[in-house]
């Protein structure tokens, strides 16, 4: 089953971080990618851009879209990174997510993937 594991972080928590926290960060990650790429689990992955510098785009109904800078939710955790992971049942998810959280990633949302977005009644 596939899996997205979406991550939070502090935006002004990751600026304010050291070199030395953030090539941690780089370390425990690049592990876990090789892990996840050695056992064919991993699928996808990136970091994400500040919160700051998106854009989001809603349905206002009657009106059609409006857009605004920023996020679609006013939080102190954003969205930061994500990765979509292929794995055998939904412990083997949740222990991958376990991995990544810690000082930098606060939480992390762990969703499977419906092929058909969703729509197939699941």
């Amino acid at each position: 089953m596939k899996y997205m594991v979406l991550m939070y972080a502090d935006p002004a928590a990751t600026e304010a971080m050291s070199a030395e926290e953030r090539a941690d960060v780089f370390r425990r990650h690049e592990a876990l990618h090789q892990d996840l790429e050695g056992s064919g689990e991993m699928l996808n992955g990136a970091g994400l851009a500040y919160p700051k510098d998106t854009t989001t785009i809603r349905w206002r109904d009657g009106d059609g879209s409006a857009t605004t800078d920023g996020p679609f939710i006013e939080a102190t955790e954003q969205l930061t990174a994500y990765y979509v992971i292929d794995c055998a049942s939904p412990e083997r998810a949740r222990a991958i997510a376990e991995r990544v959280v810690d000082f930098h990633v606060v939480a992390v949302e762990v969703r499977a993937i419906h092929d058909s977005f969703g729509m197939d009644g699941a």
